[in-house]
């Protein structure tokens, strides 16, 4: 581990990790729709605010400063995938993994239905209704309007209801919570 500031340094970065590091692996799971690649993610993103760690005043939460690393490298994973991808005339059905958590059983059907999602829609449900964010803040990450974050908002809800076979408006409960866990 690099040293920034001596044991301190280290033990509050650790500390951060060990108490906020599944929260980040759930809603990146919930971005990349494959726990392999949300894993990534969040690993790369920890080392860049590790780089930072310094710098983040000590009283404030690093948490939204983690959630914008976490959304822009993602983004610019993204970009980078999208170069290299084929289309394909159609999406395969996704396969939950072995994992006989009954979480995590409960919330396949929501996380392989966001996963089918644009991905503009999918970061919108995510962090508007998983993590629970303002619409502003929303779109201060994802670099767009409110207005542009209430019509990904609507069109994803509307693509998720029709996924899941839901008559009517899904509740914050139905996008929050099995998914999140």
């Amino acid at each position: 581990m690099m040293r920034h500031g001596g044991e301190e340094f280290d033990e509050r970065f650790t500390a951060f990790v060990r108490s906020r590091g599944q929260h980040h692996i759930r809603m990146a799971t919930l971005l990349t729709g494959d726990p392999a690649a949300a894993e990534d993610l969040v690993q790369a993103s920890l080392l860049k605010l590790y780089r930072v760690w310094p710098r983040i005043d000590a009283t404030s939460e690093p948490d939204a400063y983690l959630r914008r690393i976490i959304v822009n490298t993602r983004r610019s994973w993204w970009r980078a995938r999208w170069r290299q991808e084929t289309p394909v005339p159609e999406v395969p059905e996704a396969t939950p993994g072995e994992d006989a958590a009954e979480r995590h059983a409960a919330g396949a059907p929501i996380r392989e239905a966001l996963a089918r999602l644009p991905r503009q829609q999918r970061a919108v449900l995510v962090l508007r209704y998983c993590e629970d964010l303002p619409e502003a803040e929303v779109a201060s990450l994802l670099g767009c309007s409110a207005g542009t974050i209430k019509t990904h908002a609507h069109r994803g809800l509307r693509a998720l209801r029709q996924l899941l076979g839901a008559p009517g408006p899904l509740t914050a409960s139905q996008t929050s919570g099995p998914a999140s866990e």
